[in-house]
């Protein structure tokens, strides 16, 4: 390959085009109106605008950017995550227009981008699922009849799902026709596709999900676990790797399934299995994201390997210069999404100018950001900022950098979740490993935020007044001197 479009925007474009620069390939950024001043443009060799600020005008306007593509002479394309990243039609398109699409291929794309699908493929390999039926409901008699031989609560899925839409919980039987329905109209609002299916629901889950490589001729690891069980709305903000819950032998069995759910649909590129894991670490399969993820640079921390490096490798037919056995934990590393969202106003989005932005820096400290002091965040993307990762010899370390690393993060002129996560970072069921997805409703509120907020102000000033004290017994009055200057009359 010697030019790489990447079909996305902010920091990870930015994130993909510095591995791409450095394999000595030329990039290709695209951009909105709204983000003709943005970083990745700038950072990019050449750069080409799609189209209006609203993303189903630009960033998902698949005919166009391949149009440009072809134009610019462009041998590949990275999808990034988000936008089309996950849409099997886009991958195909690229393909037929003679380019290659730097993920897997269609078909595994359009198997994994349905839930029920999903499962129906991995079924062979007898992996561990959550009891539930694993097609869509077609009338409420049936879905009574499963939730009474599953029992509640049960938890009604959008077959298209994600981010926590078209999600309900019927808590009993009265309220499983009404949960349905809603789950139902949300998600045709949200995905076209209205299929629901119902699982148990797991009270107390963990969020693991676990990463693979697979290449093209039969070569598939997982490269560990990570973590993503701090979420807000469904959605992660806090991840780290590795699980500080996961002994070796189930980290083992399940990057064992990991793998053997890749082999399922015959996976290649890089790509992400997802599991729930409940109290007494029974693990099962939810589903598998076709796509880099947004958490990747824990896993990159932990082992050492660039995960954007081996899509393109794989994507251009080389095999896997590593097998299961070369791969191994080095240390901690944790991730806090760095969102323009409000957490003491439910975490609602903000918009503004970034008045003040000044990123922390040190050993074990990274930043993967799209954004740069003077700029506005718009109103018509995700609303993150940045991406902040420590990495530390064990988790504790790793925690540390992290709590001084968001204190040396300077963001004026928009709400963030800076000090969301400090509150994460500092909280006992943090600390000690004891947490679960529900973090943020068994421990979260803005008033205790608020509390942490005022407190630390008092110690800090505390400190300072303290610090005053000790220097003022270190001053003297400086005696005078005698001289041989007289007054002047």
């Amino acid at each position: 390959m010697q030019k790489i479009l990447v079909a996305n925007r902010g920091e990870i474009a930015i994130r993909i085009m510095r591995t791409i620069k450095q394999m000595g390939i030329q990039t290709v950024a695209i951009y909105s109106e709204a983000d003709r001043h943005a970083p990745h443009v700038l950072f990019a060799d050449e750069a080409v605008c799609v189209g209006p600020a609203p993303s189903i005008q630009s960033y998902l306007n698949a005919n166009k950017i391949i149009e440009y593509a072809k134009k610019l002479g462009v041998d590949g394309i990275h999808p990034g995550y988000g936008f089309l990243s996950e849409n099997a039609d886009f991958a195909q398109k690229v393909t037929e227009a003679g380019i290659t699409f730097i993920g897997p291929d269609a078909n595994a794309i359009r198997i994994m981008g349905s839930k029920l699908a999903a499962k129906e493929c991995v079924k062979q390999y007898k992996i561990p699922m959550v009891p539930g039926i694993d097609k869509a409901i077609k009338d409420v008699k049936t879905a009574r009849e499963v939730a009474a031989a599953v029992g509640y609560p049960i938890l009604i899925k959008a077959s298209a799902g994600g981010g926590g839409k078209g999600m309900r919980i019927a808590e009993k039987e009265s309220d499983l026709e009404e949960q349905i329905q809603r789950a139902t109209s949300e998600a045709l609002s949200a995905f076209g596709d209205g299929s629901v299916f119902m699982e148990k629901y797991v009270s107390a889950p963990r969020h693991i999900e676990v990463q693979v490589l697979a290449d093209n001729y039969g070569n598939t690891v997982h490269l560990f676990e990570r973590e993503c069980s701090i979420q807000r709305r469904h959605q992660k903000v806090v991840e780290e790797s590795p699980s500080s819950v996961l002994t070796p032998e189930l980290r083992k069995r399940m990057g064992e399934a990991a793998v053997l759910v890749a082999k399922s649909c015959n996976y290649k590129s890089a790509g992400t299995v997802e599991f729930l894991v409940d109290e007494q670490l029974n693990f099962y399969f939810l589903e598998m994201n076709t796509r880099l993820q947004v958490e990747h640079p824990v896993t990159e921390m932990i082992t050492g390997i660039d995960l954007v490096e081996q899509q393109i490798r794989i994507a251009r037919g080389e095999k896997l210069p590593f097998t299961q056995n070369d791969l191994s934990i080095n240390g901690h590393a944790i991730e806090l999404r760095v969102y323009a969202e409000d957490p003491l106003n439910n975490f609602l989005p903000g918009t503004g100018t970034l008045t003040k932005y000044i990123k922390p820096q040190g050993e074990g400290i990274r930043v993967d950001d799209g954004y740069k002091e003077g700029l506005d965040i718009p109103v018509y993307y995700d609303p993150m900022i940045a991406k902040l990762i420590t990495h530390g010899k064990d988790r504790t370390d790793a925690i540390q950098k992290m709590k001084a690393a968001i204190s040396d993060y300077t963001i004026e002129g928009v709400p963030t979740t800076l000090p969301f996560g400090t509150f994460v970072f500092e909280h006992d069921a943090f600390i000690s490993g004891r947490f679960d997805t529900h973090f943020v409703q068994k421990y979260y509120t803005p008033e205790k935020l608020l509390d942490k907020e005022k407190a630390n102000a008092q110690l800090a000033a505390l400190i300072a007044l303290k610090y005053w004290a000790e220097k003022q017994k270190e001053i003297k009055v400086v005696e005078p001197l005698p001289t041989n200057w007289t007054k002047r009359r």
